[in-house]
């Protein structure tokens, strides 16, 4: 018991110097999420977990690290339930919905990362075969410079699906994510992880490797959504280890196996962009807003237990208030009897 006061006293104590750290990846990631900078990818989590703390929102977690460091993390009990994580569900199928990219919309957006989850560049690194056909046969990813043995982060929040030895890809995990998106990596010399577990972005889930059809090391790194493969570098700009875009706009034609990232398609798609961004950011806000509010006005209210011998003048005077406003608090007017044990707001 002393000891998690004490933690909890320290860490309310830290958090705010914390969060001017440069190593902060959780408090770096949260300031830049409603901004419009690019969202700072965290750092490889090597560090075991050392406590978890409650932020009072139960979907909400603080998990500590022994190495001093922290992050914000979802419940995952909070989105467990979610179909997401139910419906075509195989912990060995590449691509259990069996549907052609022809079924999605002709444009949809999805939040790549929101205001609790992290990001986790794979490598920062200009990749060595990129998206498309190669040598006649399509390459539904691309590939990675990765020494054996190193380790692979994930690189968003979500729910191991596959973890397993898969053909060409060899040892291969798969990452299911809250938005629907799934990331690959494959030729891994060694899976940490497996079918069913929950893990963070940075966490480690495999070394680098050269296992299935494959040259030599490298990590093969695919994004997909309902199964359709597209170019992961509309999401990640490897070379720099960025996030390009917190809200993504996808137009079908990315799913097309010759289409590659194109730099600024068009401005249209940025003002989008920025003002879908800007418009769902300042509804959250507003709600927080008006939730704050009011808890506020609800702690500001006041009750009187009415008495024998209680009158709304009298009792106006006591909480220096006006009759009229005490009847308008509570829907009365000055003829109504006031009956013993029964709560009066007066304010």
């Amino acid at each position: 018991m002393k000891k998690s006061l004490l933690i909890s006293l320290t860490l309310c104590f830290f958090l705010p110097l914390a969060a001017q750290e440069t190593n902060d990846h959780a408090a770096d990631s949260l300031r830049h999420v409603f901004g419009r900078q690019q969202v700072v990818p965290t750092t490889l989590t090597t560090s075991e977990y050392a406590d978890t703390l409650d932020t009072g929102n139960p979907s909400v977690k603080v998990v500590l690290y022994d190495n001093g460091t922290y992050r914000f993390v979802k419940d995952p009990s909070a989105v467990a339930d979610s179909t997401v994580f139910s419906e075509f569900w195989d912990t060995r199928t590449v691509n259990p919905y069996n549907t052609s990219p022809e079924t999605l919309p002709d444009q949809f957006s999805i939040w790549i990362v929101d205001s609790l989850d992290s990001y986790c560049c794979p490598n920062k690194v200009t990749p060595r075969s990129k998206f498309g056909y190669r040598h006649g046969r399509r390459h539904q990813g691309i590939d990675l410079p990765y020494p054996k043995g190193t380790p692979v982060p994930a690189a968003f929040d979500g729910k191991v699906r596959i973890s397993d030895y898969i053909g060409g890809y060899g040892n291969l995990v798969v990452i299911r994510h809250a938005n629907g998106l799934e990331t690959f990596y494959g030729h891994l010399s060694e899976r940490k992880v497996d079918s069913g577990d929950w893990v963070s972005a940075g966490d480690i889930i495999g070394l680098g490797g050269s296992t299935g059809r494959s040259t030599g090391p490298h990590l093969h790194f695919e994004t997909r959504y309902k199964g359709a493969a597209f170019d992961p570098s509309w999401i990640i700009d490897f070379e720099t280890g960025t996030l390009r875009h917190r809200l993504l706009k996808i137009r079908s034609w990315y799913f097309n196996p010759n289409q590659r990232y194109v730099q600024n398609v068009d401005d249209e798609d940025e003002i989008f962009r920025t003002d879908e961004e800007d418009r769902i950011a300042a509804e959250e806000q507003a709600k927080k807003e008006a939730a704050a509010r009011a808890k506020a006005e609800a702690a500001a209210q006041k009750y009187h237990t009415i008495r024998n011998g209680d009158t709304l003048s009298g009792i106006a005077k006591k909480y220096r208030t006006t009759v009229k406003r005490l009847c308008q608090l509570n829907g009365i007017s000055e003829k109504t009897i006031l009956r013993v044990g029964k709560r009066l707001r007066v304010r």
